[in-house]
């Protein structure tokens, strides 16, 4: 079964094994969560963060949330990651 919810965003730190997706729900809503992959574990990416049940009427509030909640966020969009 397909995931329910659109990626619009994707931010990975170097190495690209922790990111963070900004997501549109099918009700319109949009969301973030951060996740991990563990090159050892064949089951992929996985929520390290948690805030993915986190609603916000707009892409622009989710992405400016999660600049708050996930630390390293903001210094690696200002580094260019």
């Amino acid at each position: 079964m397909a995931h329910a919810n659109k990626v619009i965003g994707s931010y990975n730190l170097p190495g690209e094994l922790i990111c963070v997706d900004i997501f549109l729900r099918r009700d319109g809503s949009y969301g973030f969560d951060e996740y991990r992959r563990d090159p050892e574990d064949s089951r992929g990416w996985y929520s390290i963060g948690h805030n993915g049940h986190l609603r916000f009427p707009t892409s622009d509030a989710a992405f400016d949330a999660a600049v708050r909640t996930v630390g390293w966020l903001e210094t690696n969009m200002a580094t260019g990651g």
